[in-house]
Parts: structure tokens; sequence; C-alpha cells
């Protein structure tokens, strides 16, 4: 597959982002439910006078209902022509056209071989949860999930240690069929701040559907003493969902950071990023 734009368009990134508290999700779905990739699109239409043209954007990450977004990435291929007369003020357009849960912060024309998924190196997620007795701060309510156990940070890095690197991790996502649920896992860490939240800092090249939050699950039930430090490297081990990790509630769940290596190294990193994986051993096409 190429990611060469069609003669007459120009590919255009933006970094953008949104509260998922009333959002069905990043993509559009049928049945007119609202998605951060309808308002966008719509406002495009819109601003850029394309009639009943819709322009569709790629996502760095579709991110499900209830999931917010700080530096969400996205392009869209606009005809040359739309793109010389609107670009100048697009973004101001924009901003005054989108619902102020979602808002697009840069626009610019993308280096060749750009692709908002498929160039990405790596994406970065927090979450974020308090343990304190009386709950969370009403003003972060839907952004910080509520655990009415007390919670031990160090007993939960010590878990997390087991799970990074390259793993099939079958038992923390929700399978798609045809897709593969081997990732490399960068990073996992937990801190706790000044004003009790822990946020745990989740790195992967890629992951699959539920993944963060189903480790966040695993490493809550490490952190209130349910399970020991080293259950969710033998639940990893294992392969197969297991009933006592729980997929926690979404809206603790930020997607932070996308990164995109040098500009000459995007079209190579394209093509790497669509060869589907196997572990060593692993016989071919498994997933």
């Amino acid at each position: 597959m190429s990611d060469e734009v069609e003669p007459g368009y120009v590919r255009v990134r933006l970094d953008l982002s949104y509260d998922g508290s009333e959002f069905s999700g990043w993509a559009k779905q049928a049945g007119g439910r609202r998605t951060v990739q309808g308002e966008i699109e719509d406002a495009l239409r819109t601003v850029t006078r394309s009639g009943g043209t819709t322009y569709e954007l790629t996502v760095a990450g579709r991110t499900d209902a209830g999931v917010h977004a700080r530096g969400q990435v996205a392009h869209v291929d606009l005809p040359r022509e739309v793109w010389g007369a609107h670009h100048d003020k697009l973004l101001k357009r924009l901003g005054g056209r989108l619902p102020r849960d979602v808002r697009v912060w840069a626009l610019r024309e993308a280096p060749s071989g750009f692709n908002a998924r498929f160039s990405a190196v790596w994406r970065r997620y927090a979450y974020r949860v308090t343990d304190n007795p009386g709950g969370v701060d009403p003003l972060l309510r839907n952004h910080v999930l509520w655990h009415d156990w007390p919670l031990d940070v160090d007993a939960m890095n010590e878990a997390a240690e087991q799970l990074l690197g390259e793993h099939d991790f079958a038992a923390y996502c929700k399978k798609r069929e045809g897709a593969t649920t081997i990732r490399t896992l960068q990073r996992l860490s937990l801190e706790r701040g000044a004003d009790g939240i822990i946020t745990a800092t989740v790195r992967a090249d890629a992951f699959c559907h539920n993944m963060v939050r189903s480790l966040i699950g695993a490493l809550l039930f490490v952190g209130d003493g349910h399970r020991g430090p080293d259950w969710p490297g033998k639940v990893l081990a294992a392969g197969v969902r297991d009933s006592a990790v729980h997929v926690v509630r979404p809206h603790g769940l930020t997607l932070e950071e996308v990164g995109y290596p040098a500009d000459e190294l995007l079209a190579a990193r394209g093509k790497e990023a669509r060869n589907r994986r196997t572990l060593p051993g692993s016989p071919a096409g498994c997933c």
C-alpha cells in the first residue's frame, strides 16, 4: 500500500484534543450517534463550503466512547484548490464552528509519506485514578476513576515491570478477527501526585482493543491487595482472557501524545507498520 497523495490533493495534518464524555468514540457510526470524527468532518465540510462532499479523516488511534485525547493526530486529503483558498483561515473558522468539547490546535501540510496512523512509532496514554476515601473532586469526575480501596503504587509498579517488551497481549485485549494482538509495551509506570491522584503512563508502538483499560484493571487488583505482583505477568503468559481482569471505565483514560519519526523515515515506517507481526517461534500468520 502506498501513502502517496492523489494528484491534485494536499495531505493536511491536524493536531487536536477532545473531552470524550459526550462522544460515542472517535469513529463515525450509523444511527446518528455523536462522534469526534463526525463533528470534525461536518465542520470541515461547512467551513470549506464543500456542499455534499465529505473529506474523510484518518486518525492515529481510534478512541472508545468516553475516552479523552489531549494529543490526538489525524490527517485529511483536501483538493489543492480548497487548501489554497482556505488554509490561512481554516484553523480560526474551525474554532468558530466546532463544539466546545473538541478543538483543532494546528493544521499544516504534511511531509511526504506521512500517514497519521501508520507513520506513528508510539502512542502515549495516561490513566488517572484516586483512592481518596471521599471520592473524586467533582471538577475532575469525568477524568479520574475512583477506586474505593487503598492502592499500593510500589506493588503496582513491580507488577508493571513484568509486562514490558514485545508480547502477545491476547490476555489483555478484545480480539478482532484478522488482527494481531502482538504489541511492544515500551513504558508502564505509575506515580502518585501531591493531590493523591495516581497517574499511570502507558506507552506502546500500538494498542489493541481494550488493552490499556485491561492492564490498569489488573494493576488495580495488585494495588489493593487482591492479587500479588506476579499475577499480571502470569495472566500475560497464559495468553487467554482471565475473568478477574476487569476492563476499567473509560473516563480515566486520555491519549496524551503520538510520536512520529523524522520526515525522511515516514514512508519506511508506514510500510513496516502494515506488516503483520508474529513472535519468534510462532507460526506464520498466527495472531
